[in-house]
């Protein structure tokens, strides 16, 4: 099939012979050029909205693509070194002294993520400072580290999720190449990275500049954050390859292991090959061992299903009706979406598939909601006991309590499921994570100031004078890791981590739920040779029990006539097989 020209490479390429050949999807504009240090130069038109030339200039010169005279950055821009209104500049990725050449990747069975925000990470908040705590996290056991947003987002510091140039690698945390440099120490280290992208909207501070080119937005749908992305109207395919040429970059010019694809749910497209199933084909054209992880909001199998069924073949996606019916029955909480959540049978439920929601009535939602998922194996579902959102957009971004936070540890990390940790969390970060912008157009940051506010306004435990300025600096700055906290939760974390080890080699598929006592708030399960026990009752709780040797317990248990007698919020594993070597951690 001949390429159309929106479908060939994009962007800037430098040439071998020196020069660099720009090529611009702009539809709208009556004339197209390239302002260079050497002057404006003209682009031809090739058709289909398609603008290009071959031009004398070199990687590490700024440039601006001019519309009609009017100057822009260029929207595949790889680099934006004085910010989203500032020149764009050439990359040459080629130029990138890479050491991974033995790097194999890492199996989603094998995953054990860690989600973190670069800016918030270390003091300087910068991917080469990030790279000095990477062994730490190997020696853990984290497999995979995946990136919050970095595609360039208005002002110095963001949570990511307003990034406008999908191909350029944020400036403020230090531009693609420190990107490359972290990929491969983290390679180096064991380590597989995944970055999270933002496919359903742009930052609204980019709007304007994008819409200069052509239609890139639709009027038919729109999302909760901003103008929705136009993938299956006319013109679209301009827009399509913009993002999926973005998503090859990543994987191809810098190492990316995999994509982390934000809020699907608000990606609208009626196309007979949807973007979502084009996605993950094209990386894994690049790289069979690529990994897709969707945020899907709608608790549906078909995102993980392969395509030769119908689905979208993605490889996972986040479980959150596993963090609802955890954290309910943790603290309590049952406002908002918590409402349908807080039982014992919940949480049981969520251990066998993690879709509660699978086809039956949603009260907060007033329908029914979500689909079965009996097909799917267990390493398909992502499961957390906190996340960015459920931290952050938390009116203080306050963590789990420190007394909860071993109990929540064991069940997330001990399940079936693909585990993922939130920065901080395995030591007990006591630091928060609030929610923090740093908007360039004032109107754009009022209303996100005006809007954080109200949306607290009704929750009994807040007022909105308590809940933090997202444009407050200092929130941004409360925001950033201490690395300090309770080393008997990390020596936890340590063990937790070894024996899911063990698990996965001796116990792989899905775990049984062998019993649960709804009202002495327990639970039970049997992993092949392991028999995990589980008190979240505030009362020490006597839990029948087969098995006889402790393997870990997060607080050392008592032995009774009928099983063992386990201490408020506590989990225990037991196996008549030999032990393994732990400190069996206590808190």
């Amino acid at each position: 099939m001949t390429l159309l020209p929106f479908e060939r490479p994009l962007g800037t390429t430098v040439l071998p012979d020196g020069r660099v050949r720009f090529r611009v999807w702009a539809p709208k504009p009556e004339a197209v050029g390239v302002r260079l240090a050497t002057g404006d130069h003209a682009l031809s038109d090739v058709g289909f909205g398609v603008w290009e030339a071959e031009l004398e200039a070199e990687a590490g010169e700024d440039y601006w693509i001019l519309l009609d005279g009017t100057r822009l950055p260029d929207p595949y821009t790889r680099w934006q070194p004085q910010g989203l209104r500032g020149p764009s500049r050439i990359v040459d990725s080629a130029a990138f002294a890479w050491t991974d050449e033995a790097w194999d990747g890492v199996r989603l069975r094998d995953a054990v993520i860690y989600e973190l925000h670069v800016g918030t990470f270390t003091d300087e908040g910068t991917f080469d400072s990030a790279i000095a705590e990477l062994p730490r996290l190997a020696a853990l056991g984290i497999t995979v580290v995946e990136i919050m947003p970095i595609a360039e987002f208005p002002g110095h510091h963001n949570w990511g999720y307003d990034g406008v140039y999908l191909w350029a690698t944020q400036s403020s945390y230090g531009g693609p190449e420190a990107f490359a440099r972290f990929v491969d120490a983290a390679h180096a280290a064991g380590i597989a990275v995944i970055l999270d992208v933002v496919y359903n909207h742009v930052g609204a501070s980019g709007e304007k500049a994008l819409r200069a080119f052509g239609p890139y937005f639709t009027d038919t749908y729109s999302t909760f954050w901003g103008g929705a992305l136009n993938y299956d109207e006319a013109q679209s395919g301009g827009v399509r390859e913009w993002v999926l040429q973005s998503a090859e970059m990543w994987v191809r010019d810098l190492h990316v292991d995999g994509l982390r694809l934000d809020a699907i749910h608000s990606i609208f497209d009626g196309s007979a090959d949807p973007l979502l199933a084009a996605l993950p084909r094209r990386l894994r054209a690049l790289d069979p061992r690529v990994l897709v992880i969707a945020e899907s909001g709608r608790n549906d199998p078909q995102v993980m299903r392969p395509q030769a069924v119908g689905g979208l073949g993605h490889d996972a996606a986040w479980a959150d009706d596993f963090h609802h019916a955890l954290r309910t029955l943790l603290t309590g909480e049952q406002e908002g979406y918590y409402e349908e959540f807080g039982t014992m049978a919940d949480l049981a439920k969520a251990w066998r598939v993690p879709h509660i929601h699978d086809g039956g009535w949603s009260s907060f939602r007033g329908k029914r909601f979500g689909a079965p998922a009996p097909d799917l194996p267990p390493e398909a579902f992502v499961v957390f006991s906190a996340n960015h959102d459920q931290v952050g957009n938390r009116a203080l971004g306050d963590r789990l309590p420190r007394g909860l936070q071993p109990l929540a540890a064991f069940c997330t990390l001990l399940s079936p499921f693909t585990p993922m940790l939130f920065m901080g969390e395995e030591y007990g970060e006591t630091a928060p994570f609030q929610f923090f912008c740093d908007h360039i157009d004032k109107k754009i940051a009022t209303a996100t100031r005006e809007g954080r506010r109200r949306e607290f306004a009704a929750f009994a435990a807040f007022s909105g004078e308590e809940v933090p300025d997202p444009m407050d600096p200092a929130t941004f700055r409360a925001s950033k890791l201490t690395h300090s906290g309770d080393r008997k939760l990390a020596n936890l974390y340590a063990d937790l981590l070894a024996l899911r080890a063990r698990m996965t080699a001796e116990a792989p598929g899905p775990a049984e739920v062998t019993a649960f006592d709804e009202d002495s708030r327990w639970l039970r399960i049997r992993r092949g040779p392991f028999e995990l026990a589980m008190n979240f009752s505030d009362k020490a709780q006597t839990i029948p029990l087969t098995q006889k040797d402790v393997v870990l317990a997060t607080a050392a248990p008592t032995i009774t006539t009928t099983g063992r007698k386990l201490k408020p919020r506590s989990g225990i594993v037991l196996t008549d097989g030999s032990p393994a070597p732990s400190r069996k951690a206590t808190s």
